[in-house]
């Protein structure tokens, strides 16, 4: 296969991390970057124009402003964008290919822990989720609307997430833990119940953790009181609506 990786910003430099292809041409404009990019991976070929895309497959990893300005020639294989808010129907107007394909990867694929929500064209899929789970765990999706919604689930939730972890830190701060040592406990708390919850049902889980008039009972209630899961479900639906607008 030969892959062209057309942007190496945040995104696109994760997914250089762990892919698995030998022949990979990666178009980066700004100079300063590409010499970074280029020592640290010497193999790998730099250019700063797009070349023909025949022959290639194509993964997007620019901003989605930029997209509309984007000039190339020739008829890739396939495309994979992991650009938010563009569409598969804008995706073939605006770059020619055989084959289409939308993903949404998260933050964590800095990380390679991406949970990456992905669609599109059924004869692609393969390739796709192959190349795509080199940053983390891929979700194949059967539409669009899927891929919004997915959009809160995954890719919107870290900043959620990191909402509970800052609130469950300043809370352990104001009983008189140290700070450092509240995000270590947190980092931790996170990582294991991810784990957990592989193979848990999440009311199962509270079910087994909140005994009888304890102290997980005493801090649901305030949690329930102050209307956290019914904040969860609103910010949800907001973060779907704002990706259909931005579609």
């Amino acid at each position: 296969m030969k892959l062209l990786l057309i942007g190496a910003g945040n995104m696109g430099g994760a997914m250089l991390q762990g892919l698995h292809v030998k022949d990979i041409t990666v178009v980066e404009r700004q100079i300063f970057r590409a010499q970074i990019l280029q020592e640290r991976y010497p193999s790998i070929k730099i250019v700063q124009e797009i070349p023909s895309l025949e022959g290639y497959t194509v993964i997007v990893a620019i901003k989605p402003q930029s997209f509309g300005t984007l000039q190339t020639t020739g008829c890739a294989n396939g495309v994979i964008s992991v650009m938010a808010g563009i569409t598969l129907e804008k995706l073939r107007l605006g770059i020619a290919s055989k084959h289409y394909i939308r993903s949404m990867p998260n933050m964590a694929a800095m990380v390679c822990k991406s949970a990456t929500s992905v669609c599109g064209d059924s004869a692609f899929k393969d390739i796709a989720m192959d190349l795509l789970s080199t940053i983390g765990k891929c979700f194949w999706l059967e539409s669009e609307k899927e891929l919004d919604i997915a959009s809160g689930l995954a890719g919107s939730s870290p900043a959620w997430m990191a909402l509970v972890a800052e609130a469950l830190s300043d809370g352990a701060v104001n009983l008189g833990m140290k700070r450092v040592v509240t995000y270590q406990y947190i980092a931790a708390l996170f990582e294991g119940m991810g784990e957990v919850l592989k193979n848990e049902h999440p009311a199962i889980l509270k079910d087994k953790v909140m005994s009888p008039a304890g102290t997980t009972a005493a801090g649901y209630a305030k949690l329930e009181e102050g209307r956290v899961r019914d904040s969860f479900i609103k910010a949800m639906e907001a973060s779907y609506e704002r990706a259909k607008s931005l579609s």
